[in-house]
C-alpha cells in the first residue's frame, strides 16, 4: 500500500535554512493549514499516512523527504548537507525500521533527499558548488543501492537548492524540468517539458496515480500540463514555499510491506 511519511510543521519553521531566498515572515498557522491539506489530499488519492510529532526545536522537520531515500529493498537514512538538520534523521529512521532494513550515510558524506529524483531504476542526485549532495554522499548512496540493481547518476545543478527543484517525474518517461537550472539532457532518454517561462520554481510537481500535484501559484506551467493531457490538482503551498520548500520535500512515499 503507498504510504506517506509526514510531519507537521511548527512556528520553528520561521527559523527554517534558506540558501536561495531572501527572509519572509511565515504564518505558521497558514502553514500548518496548508500542510493539513497536502495530507487530506494524499489521502484522497489512496495514500496511507503516517504523521509524526511536530519537532517544535528544528525548524526544517516538516520537510522530511530529505532524511531518507527508500526502495523496495532497504531505506538509506541520508545526513542532510545543512548540521542543523542532521537531528531530523533518527525519528524517521524509527518510523521506517517497521517497514525496511536501514543503511546508514556516514561521515563525510553529506546527501538531502530532495536531491535524489528517481526515474525507473535510476536515481540522479543534484551536485552543485556548495550544494548540500556532495560526492561521498552520492559514492554511499550508490553503494547502498547498487546491489539490489539501482544506478545512481550525478546531476550537475545551478542556481537552485535541490534537483528536485530543477526537475521532476511525471510519469511514464516524461521529466518538468527547468533548462536553467538543469541541462534536459541529464535525463537520456526522457521527454524533458520545460516550465514556462516566468515561473523558475514550478518544476517540482509530485504524481501519484495518475494525477500531478502541483503549486497553486504557477498558472501557465499548470496550462501546459493540461495541454499535454497531464491530470492536475493544485494545492496552495505559499506559506511552506517561502521556507525554499515544494510539494515533493513534505513526505517520504513508498509501498509498505
Amino acid at each position: 500500500m503507498l504510504t506517506a511519511i509526514v510531519r507537521p510543521p511548527t512556528a520553528a519553521l520561521a527559523r527554517c535554512e534558506l540558501t536561495y531566498l531572501e527572509r519572509q515572515p511565515i504564518d505558521a498557522e497558514i502553514a500548518l493549514q496548508q500542510h493539513a491539506s497536502y495530507v487530506a489530499c494524499l489521502r484522497d488519492l489512496g495514500v496511507r499516512i503516517i504523521e509524526l510529532a511536530p519537532e517544535p526545536d528544528l525548524p526544517d522537520a516538516t520537510f522530511v523527504e530529505d532524511t531518507a531515500v527508500v526502495v523496495d529493498e532497504v531505506a538509506v537514512m541520508t545526513r542532510p548537507g545543512a548540521a542543523s538538520r542532521r537531528p531530523e534523521v533518527e525519528s524517521v529512521a524509527v518510523a521506517l525500521t517497521l517497514y525496511r532494513e536501514l543503511r546508514r550515510l556516514t561521515p563525510p558524506a553529506t546527501l538531502d533527499g530532495g536531491d535524489v529524483l528517481r526515474i525507473g531504476r535510476t536515481f540522479y542526485v543534484g551536485q552543485s558548488q556548495g550544494g548540500r549532495s556532495n560526492p561521498e554522499g552520492i559514492r554511499q548512496l550508490r553503494d547502498a543501492l547498487a546491489p539490489f540493481g539501482y544506478e545512481v547518476r550525478p546531476a550537475a545543478l545551478r542556481d537552485c537548492l535541490h534537483l528536485k527543484s530543477a526537475a521532476t517525474w511525471l510519469g511514464g518517461n516524461a521529466v518538468l524540468v527547468n533548462p536553467e537550472w538543469v541541462d534536459p539532457a541529464t535525463f537520456a532518454g526522457c521527454e524533458a517539458l520545460p516550465v514556462a517561462p516566468g515561473e523558475p520554481f514550478a518544476a517540482n510537481t509530485l504524481t501519484i496515480g495518475g494525477v500531478t500535484l502541483f503549486p497553486a501559484c504557477f498558472p501557465e506551467t499548470r496550462a501546459l500540463l493540461e495541454r499535454r493531457g497531464y491530470t492536475v490538482r493544485t494545492l496552495d503551498v505559499s506559506e511552506l514555499q517561502k521556507a525554499e520548500s515544494a510539494l515533493t520535500c513534505l513526505s517520504i512515499l513508498f509501498d509498505a510491506r
